[in-house]
């Protein structure tokens, strides 16, 4: 009895000494705390205060231990400060990046954890596009709160005016095209449509990736093709084929142009209705599916999602968040708000959602093509100083020298190359050296 009791009272000394002289850095006594106060910063882009506060107040009304501090940022320099920030570990728990961005974020981004999003449940929320854009892996990386892309604006009194209809493919877009463009001895007076140039064409780089994706035999991974040669013939055709010219590097930009009502077509996502409201309340215009090329149904997303910081001290509770924030719920509520100030929200990401705007004049065109979207790293507007950026100005390049006369296939290796160096600095590994 006495030898049990010394081997207990030594086994309890040592077993002491380890727990005060290791215990605080072993991980099974080091667990976070969830009971007590959390404070997450949101970084966010456009949207006011006013807009946010309601769907924060909610989310605090069912948590509240956790408080949000939402920021909005500008979207100048935003991707490299927000990663700055982040790796420098003073950045935000909660932010935006764009569906393209995840190649240039996946050492910075906490996953999702499994009981918070499964792959399963994703795929099941979601249009496939936010698989393909925020998964890698097998795991989640960011997680949607809208769905956007390429959609057909189109001028109706302009477009009734010939007795045409919404064209579905793109035979029917150029013969409805030609038939509304007006000119006289100075040039285009009313454009049918506005493709063909980088400058005044606004989001041509999307329309661009849309008809990467449409033609059949694109490889991405090899750019210097016919197929991609026959696409900026096409492209470029709207502007230098005397047979099918709609537009001019003279005219003003394709917004200002539709906004003023001498544009019957007009590529943009769901936000550029807002713009056109207030240029002009009495525009009427209404928004249709993409036009296809073939048997094969593609549309250009471009969204973005919310992600969290690895640099996270509670990314768990940043990822419920996230979690709140793109439940159908939440999803609704943002929309509710958002529609007093403006004429929509942002279109659904949730695809339970989708029956409740497909019949909209705007907004159900953009839900409708959820099924087919795919994104490139052709997306506007991102100002990333990034994989966008870059990639766009190698196609904007070719275009422009199209526009002057070079051979299309002349320009496809210098577009060819430069892209390929674009991935390789943005989707592989970088190798990192000790400067030693």
């Amino acid at each position: 009895m006495k030898r049990i009791i010394i081997i207990v009272l030594s086994l309890a000394i040592v077993f002491g000494f380890i727990f005060w002289r290791f215990g605080p850095s072993i991980s099974l006594f080091n667990q976070p705390t969830t009971n007590g106060p959390i404070t997450l910063t949101y970084w966010g882009l456009w949207e006011d205060d006013n807009l946010i506060k309601p769907l924060i107040a909610e989310y605090q009304k069912q948590n509240p231990k956790v408080t949000i501090n939402y920021v909005k940022q500008s979207s100048v320099n935003y991707r490299t400060r927000v990663q700055t920030q982040v790796r420098e570990g003073v950045g935000p728990d909660v932010f935006m990046i764009h569906n393209s961005w995840l190649p240039m974020f996946y050492d910075d981004l906490a996953a999702a954890p499994s009981d918070v999003f499964s792959i399963s449940g994703y795929k099941d929320m979601f249009y496939p596009v936010a698989q393909s854009s925020f998964v890698k892996d097998n795991q989640i990386f960011a997680a949607p709160m809208e769905i956007d892309g390429l959609a057909l604006f189109y001028n109706v009194d302009m477009l009734s005016g010939i007795g045409a209809s919404v064209p579905k493919n793109w035979q029917e877009f150029m013969d409805a095209a030609s038939r509304m463009t007006v000119k006289d001895s100075s040039g285009i007076k009313t454009a049918g449509a506005a493709l063909g140039t980088t400058g005044n064409v606004d989001h041509f780089s999307d329309i661009i990736g849309l008809l990467l994706f449409q033609q059949p035999g694109v490889d991405l991974n090899n750019l210097n093709s016919p197929q991609v040669a026959e696409i900026l013939r096409f492209y470029t055709g709207f502007v230098i084929d005397p047979r099918r010219k709609t537009w001019d590097v003279t005219l003003p930009s394709s917004t200002q142009m539709f906004a003023s009502g001498r544009l019957g077509f007009y590529f943009a996502p769901s936000w550029r209705a807002h713009e056109l409201r207030v240029v002009n309340s009495s525009l009427n215009f209404k928004v249709a599916p993409v036009p296809q090329l073939s048997g094969k149904q593609v549309a250009w997303a471009s969204f973005w999602g919310q992600a969290v910081s690895k640099n996270s001290k509670n990314a768990k509770q940043a990822w419920q968040f996230v979690q709140f924030l793109t439940s159908p719920n939440t999803e609704k509520l943002a929309y509710q708000q958002a529609s007093k100030v403006r004429l929509f929200g942002e279109p659904y990401s949730q695809t339970s959602l989708g029956p409740e705007l497909i019949g909209d004049p705007v907004v159900g065109a953009f839900i409708s093509q959820g099924p087919i979207y795919k994104f490139w790293y052709l997306s506007s507007n991102t100002f990333d100083n990034g994989i966008n950026d870059e990639t766009v100005k190698y196609f904007e390049d070719a275009v422009n020298a199209v526009l002057q006369g070079v051979d299309p296939q002349s320009v496809l290796q210098t577009i060819d190359q430069g892209v390929k160096q674009v991935m390789d600095k943005y989707t592989k590994p970088q190798v990192v050296t000790s400067g030693r």
